[in-house]
């Protein structure tokens, strides 16, 4: 993340409220409507948080939302400033896990329960767990996303040589090595290793399979630990894939992989499914499915990962909690989340909304068959988080610069400085 100092962080504020929806407030009805402000980090969401927000008014007339969006990496830093400043928004995009916890320790968002918000019943415990207080289990947001983490594929390069989705390890590196020798200078995969958050989604990709539930499960209830062979072993999978990565690996970002992919220059992508709408406005024509990784072997398990993405948070010191909380009411609703889901391109968490685009019904079905996002729905909380660890000694793995084993006692020793059952 980059830190901004206060007086940048300000003047980011400024400039973001340029970005506030005009067609939101018009005529003499909005200037005696309750202005509900709504800041997120989702910028280029405007367009249909502008349809969302305009059919939540219409059925609310007394209430017209302004938004604003902030660059991503930015976003943390400037709703910090405001929010200690007493200032802020009504509503707040909060991110999940870690990024709600930060901001209700500190008494900036309103606490949500039942009473207030019967709507919370929408949601499993997973769901609302993501955006809680770990300590006492109390709502401060509701959840706005699922998010899967798994395999694209380009279709129209699978045709062409005539090749199939891989369902074990073995068939998937066959399957790389059929295009790095048929494929006329298409490359295999289409990860790289220089932005840190997609290191870890390519490590949790296809090292879920390998280390299975049941390490999931023994590392939450303390049984386990991260140098635990079954999590090494996974790891060192990795190192498999690096002959199938794009040449200079270590120095591809983020953007290049997506473009790697957009342009069928690579045949597979590990990522998430906040990927689909993205791919599919910058590439109309890309004919891509998204599918599990690979088994170990044939009838195992082929797992994705699974986490939440944040809420929909009213702000503590909001003037208008009355009109947040209708919001927050209608943003937790299946109708809201049918059509956040055909707007956007996600999978609402809401109970009873419908996913009616193919592709996201087949990642509704892939989650059947999912676990924890590891570190960020268990280990994001304090520093050094596990991310940090992962990302930054995945990097080095692949260089060649530490073991599989190293990394994973490495992990182990950051997270003990807080996390007491790693240190036994």
């Amino acid at each position: 993340m980059t830190y901004l100092t206060r007086r940048t962080a300000l003047k980011t504020l400024a400039g973001a409220s340029a970005l506030a929806a005009p067609g939101l407030m018009t005529g003499a009805s909005a200037q005696a409507a309750t202005e509900l402000s709504f800041w997120t980090w989702r910028q280029e969401d405007r367009t249909q948080y502008a349809t969302l927000f305009g059919e939540f008014s219409a059925a609310n007339p007394n209430i017209r939302m302004a938004f604003q969006g902030f660059e991503p990496q930015n976003y943390g830093t400037a709703l910090s400033t405001a929010l200690a400043a007493g200032r802020g928004p009504d509503v707040i995009h909060i991110r999940a896990y870690g990024g709600t916890e930060q901001f209700a320790r500190a008494g900036y968002l309103e606490p949500l329960n039942r009473t207030s918000v019967p709507e919370l019943a929408n949601f499993s415990d997973a769901a609302l767990g993501s955006v809680s207080m770990r300590s006492d289990k109390q709502v401060y947001a509701v959840p706005f996303a699922s998010q899967t983490l798994g395999l694209f594929v380009n279709k129209a390069i699978f045709d062409r040589l005539n090749l199939q989705v891989p369902e074990t390890w073995d068939q998937f590196l066959a399957t790389c090595r059929a295009i790095r020798e048929r494929g006329g200078g298409v490359v295999p995969l289409a990860n790289g290793m220089a932005t840190a958050f997609m290191v870890e989604v390519f490590a949790s990709v296809f090292t879920l399979s390998f280390h299975g539930q049941a390490f999931v499960n023994d590392l939450v209830a303390g049984r386990a630990n991260f140098t635990d062979p079954r999590y090494t072993g996974a790891l060192a999978r990795l190192l498999e894939l690096r002959e199938f990565m794009p040449q200079g690996y270590a120095g591809v970002d983020y953007p290049t992989q997506q473009q790697l992919f957009l342009s069928g220059r690579a045949a597979m992508f590990a990522g998430g499914s906040f990927e689909i709408a993205n791919f599919r406005r910058q590439n109309p024509g890309l004919v891509m499915e998204f599918h599990a990784p690979p088994a170990p072997t044939a009838g195992a398990p082929r797992l994705v990962s699974l986490f939440f993405d944040g809420g929909y948070a009213i702000n503590a010191r909001s003037e208008k909690k009355e009109a947040a909380t209708r919001l927050i009411r209608h943003l937790a609703t299946p109708a809201f989340g049918t059509r956040f889901s055909a707007l956007l391109g996600n999978i609402s968490p809401i109970r009873g909304a419908e996913v009616t685009d193919p592709l996201l019904a087949r990642v509704a079905a892939l989650n059947a068959s999912s676990t924890d996002y590891i570190m960020a729905v268990h280990f994001r909380f304090q520093d050094p988080t596990g991310s940090t660890l992962l990302q930054a000694g995945v990097q080095r793995l692949l260089a060649g610069s530490v073991t599989p084993q190293d990394l994973g006692a490495e992990i182990t020793r950051g997270i003990a400085t807080y996390h007491a059952p790693f240190r036994s």
